[in-house]
């Protein structure tokens, strides 16, 4: 007997500690056995405590009255399937006639309290079916993501979402975006691992950093065009409209409209083209856009109204031409100038970072998803790379960034170097790799003055 005890106690302490030391192999090894019984016991009592029954119908009461049984009890979403996750469960409801999946939304909070489970989310799958993606801890503390992650061509996965799912980066679904984010909020983390997964993809890289080019120059190896001054970035910009429209030109040619050509066939952008003819799509990063946008002289206000004309423009009608833009900065909004709205109105994918006011905050989710702007402005300052992101559609929900230095960046970018397309556009830009015995010259310091 004595064995057996110290058996239990000794695989009680280690169910402790790897609860909190390692959360995810607790979950594995301990947890989902929990978790699961805890949702099965407990389903029927917590969904009519929740109010997600519904009345027996008539029939069934007619035939209880009939035989004096007791009157049947309401009833729950049906069960459809129970699925553990490497993170949660996932729980798929058939609804009941009357039921809304917005009641099951609205309940996900009580549902994680009365299953004991870190998080709740709910998704409507289609009519009737409702999917519950529970995480046993929180996965968004200490990123680990999957060791197979889907990728395939302009998708690419960038982070890990709340309900442990992973985040995709898909230009073909949503071409642009925008990223804000204060000063050490994970925002520069966020691009290089953006920048590290699509090195691997047949894509061309092309930056504009006016922060004298010490975030995306040491990635240069990758990049097929680098500005690092607004004045290089506004030839950059003018270059690139003049490859988009080379490229018009190109699926203009290779139409093929005639009365036998199936629908199928008929091209209107690079990825209907065929593959020996089809053009290297382009993957525009701005780094810190307010640079391009502020002035201080007349010269730098006619720079600015053709860098935010140039990119407008490339917002606008670089989808079908294979051109993608990423937009960075600490603030975006009416302040930069005219025209900022209007690129706004463009970009479809929001990614807001922590931020230093509401109005910031604002900027990024005001007009797309209210709801996220108060998720944005309680980011804490202790968990650099969680984020909110949202669409077009009104959607969002929490992310966070596995940390990739900068060196793991620069490493990604060397292996897959050979990739690199030669776009003759854009040569001029095409970035000066410097000898690493090159000497670097240091401005010496200045003595101070003899009394």
């Amino acid at each position: 007997m004595r064995w057996l005890i110290a058996a239990v106690v000794l695989v009680a302490v280690l169910a402790g500690l790897l609860r909190w030391r390692r959360p995810a192999w607790y979950w594995l090894s301990f947890g989902v056995t929990f978790a699961t019984c805890r949702v099965l016991g407990r389903y029927r009592a917590v969904m009519d405590a929740c109010g997600l029954t519904v009345p027996p119908p008539r029939w069934r009461l007619a035939i209880a009255r009939m035989a004096n049984r007791p009157v049947p009890e309401p009833r729950a979403p049906r069960i459809l399937r129970l699925r553990p996750t490497r993170t949660g469960l996932v729980l798929r409801l058939g609804l009941r006639p009357g039921q809304d999946a917005f009641d099951v939304a609205a309940s996900c909070d009580r549902l994680r309290h009365s299953f004991g489970m870190f998080g709740v989310t709910s998704r409507e799958i289609r009519s009737g079916v409702v999917e519950l993606r529970m995480t046993g801890y929180d996965v968004l503390r200490r990123v680990q993501m999957p060791a197979r992650a889907e990728r395939s061509t302009m998708r690419v996965p960038v982070a890990l979402r709340e309900d442990g799912d992973v985040h995709y980066r898909d230009y073909r679904t949503t071409p642009h975006a925008l990223t804000i984010g204060a000063t050490k909020s994970g925002k520069s983390v966020y691009q290089r691992n953006l920048v590290a997964e699509l090195a691997a993809q047949d894509v061309a890289l092309v930056g504009i950093d006016c922060k004298q080019g010490v975030e995306l120059f040491p990635l240069a190896r990758r990049f097929s065009a680098l500005a690092d001054n607004p004045d290089t970035a506004a030839d950059l910009l003018d270059a690139l409209i003049a490859h988009m429209g080379d490229v018009y030109q190109l699926i203009r040619a290779e139409q093929r409209i005639t009365a036998d050509t199936p629908d199928a066939d008929i091209a209107a952008d690079i990825w209907d083209l065929p593959d020996h003819l089809r053009p290297v799509p382009i993957v525009l990063l701005v780094d810190e856009v307010a640079e391009l946008a502020l002035f201080a002289t007349k010269d730098e206000e006619k720079r600015r109204d053709r860098v935010i004309t140039a990119l407008a423009r490339l917002a606008q009608l670089g989808r079908a031409a294979g051109i993608y833009l990423e937009i960075c900065g600490q603030r975006f909004g009416s302040e930069l100038g005219k025209g900022i709205t209007m690129l706004r109105a463009q970009l479809s994918v929001r990614t807001a970072h922590r931020v230093n006011d509401e109005t910031s905050a604002n900027m990024a989710f005001g007009d797309i998803a209210p709801d996220a702007v108060l998720a944005t402005v309680q980011i804490p300052v202790s968990a650099p790379g969680l984020a909110i992101t949202g669409d077009a559609s009104g959607g969002w929900s929490r992310i966070r960034t596995p940390h990739t230095s900068l060196r793991a960046a620069v490493d990604a970018c060397n292996k897959h170097a050979h990739l690199t397309p030669d776009l003759p556009a854009l040569d001029a830009f095409r970035p000066v790799l410097a000898s690493p015995a090159a000497p670097v010259a240091i401005p010496a310091p200045v003595a101070p003055a003899t009394p």
